[in-house]
């Protein structure tokens, strides 16, 4: 790995927050951390997320060359591991990230089950957390990663029983469609231990967007738009489950869309 003093990938963080780095190596990432409130905050993040980066994008893997790859998937982190810890609760950030590089360098791996316990002792809105984690994971698409022939209906659907089945829920290829936006896949994905389902579709002139839902009983709420990583996002819940549609379109669009697909799913 290098040595200089530069700021560390993504890859570099993972293999830290799974102690697979050298003591030398991890007390280089440990002063960072301390000297650069950006590689904290991005840490902390790949510290508490949970969602399969490396499954989402397998199909890719056996198609894209090596170099884009790694500039596409550079957030991707190492298979978890099972590891065992002592559960730990932290007073602020930093010392949550202090306590964290110490057990690294003593060759004790913190599972990020106990990690995702620590960030959500600090959570104020569990809806807008899970909104992030999902952003950050989007923003990693690009057209390409999304490249080929739309499934046909039947296949739609093949790809959507899983969802239903752990979420409780029951979705068509026609009430997920977006009009003049292509579907392209269906995901059983997981965050914060819950299923999360994700629908990736590609929009000819904006480039990738999905719906997401996740389960949530924080109670019924009327559509909301926000911005997140450069994109749109509109987002709602009922009594069940929470939504989400993000994307890069026009947000007079974006409204439009979620209100669309919001009211096909209620119905």
């Amino acid at each position: 790995m290098n040595t200089k003093h530069t700021i560390p990938s993504d890859e570099d963080l993972t293999a830290f927050i799974d102690g697979e780095l050298t003591a030398e190596e991890a007390a280089r990432i440990e002063a960072l951390v301390s000297e650069d409130e950006h590689v904290a905050e991005r840490l902390e993040f790949l510290a508490r997320a949970s969602l399969p980066f490396k499954q989402a994008f397998a199909p890719q893997l056996a198609e894209a060359p090596r170099q884009k790859l790694e500039t596409m998937l550079a957030a991707i982190p190492a298979q978890q591991r099972a590891k065992s810890a002592s559960a730990l609760t932290f007073a602020s950030r930093r010392r949550f990230l202090g306590a964290l590089a110490a057990s690294i360098i003593a060759g004790i791996a913190i599972d990020r089950a106990v990690i995702g316990i620590g960030a959500r002792l600090s959570v104020k809105d569990e809806n807008s957390e899970w909104r992030s984690v999902v952003a950050d994971y989007i923003s990693l698409y690009t057209p390409e990663t999304l490249a080929g022939p739309v499934p046909a209906k039947e296949a739609q659907a093949a790809q959507l029983g899983p969802l239903d089945e752990k979420l409780g829920l029951s979705l068509s290829p026609e009430a997920v469609a977006l009009p003049g936006i292509d579907f392209k896949r269906a995901l059983l994905l997981q965050y914060d231990g819950k299923p999360l389902a994700q629908i990736a579709y590609l929009d000819p002139e904006t480039g990738p967007m999905a719906l997401c839902i996740v389960t949530s009983d924080a109670g019924p709420k009327a559509p909301d738009l926000e911005s997140r990583k450069g994109m749109n996002v509109i987002y709602w819940s009922n009594a069940t489950h929470a939504f989400m549609l993000i994307g890069r379109i026009p947000a007079d669009r974006m409204k439009e869309l979620g209100e669309d697909v919001r009211r096909r799913l209620s119905a």
